[in-house]
């Protein structure tokens, strides 16, 4: 396998230059079982359409210039954006979409100085409080965010009330921005009334988190598919089968019925990306390169591959270049 210029090998309990992560403040120091990013991802078999957008990534500090939020939940491995600009061209995308990590909590800073160092081949979601500032908001848009994040996942965050959710949710529809999701398959029942009432486009995190052991027919799995079947703004993210199956990679074979179904079902409103640099995962660091190669195998044609791949996610963030 080769590694692609400007990653280097990770080891377990290591950043990928082989040194514990601390910043300025030694409070910043890595946990010491975090799992790094593959060193040297496989080049996938399959080749990306032109214009193809991974989009759902993230950058994690690093900490010596963006320090990690004091109520984080974690402390990962320096991963920014000079090595997932690496990993982009190597994998053969075109441009990004990096989603705030709950390590930097509602500070921007990483993301913004990623974006701005884009030349427009990244937009983000970033995550705010009640209290941002419309000018907040709107510095945020300048340097290509388009969404906001809401996580309900109790490991990674402590949730906003719902009701200073409603509020943020309703305030960035000026920007006509989105907003993203991030909950479990057993908190849908709780939240389906919640997330079907929200303005806007929603976009669904790595399918709701299902549980692939039960069927795709089965009612826990429907349930999501008919919030995305009664609601057209609700869209999904086919991502993470290297956090959902059982099975294991490189195929993720049990992930794919649900993520096909899903492709086939909703063609204009999947998105698809690696969730690089991949954050809390318990056993091994996934190929980056056979995240590639999962795709094929849920937009079986061309035409299903360009919408999941281009189409809709040049129209969720690079929309005002197209109508332009």
């Amino acid at each position: 396998m080769e590694c692609p210029q400007g990653l280097s090998a990770p080891r377990r309990g290591a950043c990928p230059d082989g040194k514990v992560a601390v910043s300025a403040d030694p409070a910043f120091k890595m946990d010491p079982n975090w799992i790094s990013f593959h060193p040297a991802p496989s080049k996938p078999r399959f080749v990306l359409p032109p214009g193809a957008v991974d989009a759902h990534c993230h950058v994690f500090g690093p900490g010596d210039r963006f320090p990690y939020a004091p109520e984080r939940k974690y402390t990962p491995c320096d991963a920014g954006k000079e090595k997932l600009w690496a990993l982009r061209d190597f994998l053969g995308f075109a441009r990004n979409v990096i989603v705030q990590a709950t390590c930097h909590g509602a500070d921007n800073s990483a993301l913004v100085d990623a974006l701005l160092s884009s030349a427009g081949r990244a937009r983000g979601v970033a995550t705010v409080n009640r209290s941002v500032r419309e000018q907040e908001l709107d510095d945020l848009h300048t340097a290509g965010v388009r969404g906001v994040r809401f996580n309900f996942v109790k490991r990674l965050v402590d949730a906003l009330p719902k009701d200073t959710l409603i509020e943020i949710a309703q305030r960035i529809q000026r920007l006509n921005w989105h907003i993203v999701m991030y909950f479990e398959a057993q908190e849908l029942p709780e939240l389906y009334e919640f997330i079907s009432g929200l303005p806007g486009i929603v976009v669904v995190d790595h399918m709701g988190r299902p549980d692939v052991t039960r069927p795709v027919e089965g009612p826990e799995f429907q349930l999501f598919v008919r919030l995305m079947r009664e609601h057209p703004n609700i869209w999904s993210k086919v991502t993470c089968p290297e956090r959902l199956s059982k099975t294991g990679g490189p195929g993720y074979d049990d992930v794919v019925p649900f993520a096909r179904h899903l492709v086939e079902a909703f063609p204009d409103r999947v998105l698809s990306g690696t969730d690089w640099p991949h954050p809390n995962m318990v056993s091994v660091a996934p190929d980056d390169g056979a995240l590639v190669d999962f795709i094929p195998r849920i937009a079986t044609t061309a035409a299903l591959q360009i919408r999941l791949l281009v189409d809709n996610p040049t129209r969720l963030y690079w929309a005002e270049e197209t109508r332009s």
